[in-house]
């Protein structure tokens, strides 16, 4: 078993339908689980971001015991069927908020459980029995990219810990193009979401942090593909659980009607575990 720090990741989750309709992005999560214990020994513990937990304050939710939330409406009924029964990790959130506080960033630990769908949707994929402690950390979606990736910096020692960090979003967000639009589930990807992607892929390579903090103002249709930014922040925190040293590497890129990105990204030194696509 290897005992390398688990490399953090982002996923892009899409839709809740994802959990009915894998396509591409769940078949990869599907295997993303196995591949994880197979290259950095099975985590002790999964410590999620996700797009649709989000707090004034950064805020660990360390109940003993949870459940998947269904947090959407207008969907296949079949999704209210679906369950991530999963225990919690009190202790983690203390550790976590005790490192936290040590670099500076004030956060609140309470006693409430709950998995929003950006957890528990890619999770019964990766891991089906539910049987490994699940942490959600809500975010502050008002922080910047730098205070996103600050938040993870001060957590980035639990991955050589056993601790799976796992930002959760996705890589491309306009969904009012889905919903007004009503493209095909497999459209052919509009140019503006093409340019998006390939640019986060290219400044990702070239380590630019700058540019990659600033993506609102320097990359190509940013207001297009995120009207709002809170599914695009997880990758921030996941960013800087790892540091600035190794390039982010795109693990799995793949689409959904024309605009919502699916991509995956690893990051940190051990993120080379996997093949950059």
């Amino acid at each position: 078993m290897n005992t390398t720090a688990h490399a953090p990741l982002f996923l892009s989750h899409g839709s809740p339908m994802t959990a009915l309709e894998p396509r591409e992005a769940g078949a990869f999560m599907q295997q993303l689980g196995r591949s994880i214990d197979e290259r950095f020994g099975r985590p002790r513990a999964l410590l999620m971001i996700s797009a649709h937990t989000s707090a004034r304050m950064p805020v660990l939710l360390g109940g003993a015991r949870h459940q998947a939330i269904y947090d959407f409406g207008g969907f296949d009924p079949k999704l209210q069927t679906l369950r991530y029964d999963a225990p919690g990790a009190p202790a983690l959130a203390d550790q976590a908020q005790a490192l936290l506080q040590q670099g500076g960033i004030e956060v609140a630990r309470v006693d409430q459980a709950g998995l929003d769908h950006g957890i528990w949707v890619p999770l019964r994929y990766m891991y089906p029995e539910a049987d490994i402690p699940v942490l959600p950390l809500a975010f502050v979606p008002t922080q910047s990219p730098a205070q996103q990736f600050a938040l993870g910096e001060a957590l980035g020692q639990l991955a050589a810990d056993g601790v799976q960090i796992i930002g959760s979003g996705s890589i491309t967000h306009n969904l009012r193009r889905v919903f007004m639009g009503q493209p095909a589930i497999d459209a052919d990807e509009i140019a503006p979401s093409a340019e998006f992607r390939n640019w986060m892929l290219e400044r990702s390579a070239a380590r630019d942090w700058d540019a990659l903090f600033d993506y609102r103002r320097q990359a190509p249709h940013a207001l297009d593909m995120h009207p709002t930014d809170e599914h695009l922040l997880p990758w921030y925190v996941a960013a800087g659980a790892a540091g600035r040293d190794a390039a982010p590497r795109r693990i799995h890129a793949s689409l959904t009607f024309g605009c919502l990105g699916m991509d995956a990204y690893a990051f940190g030194p051990s993120a080379t575990a996997w093949e950059a696509v």
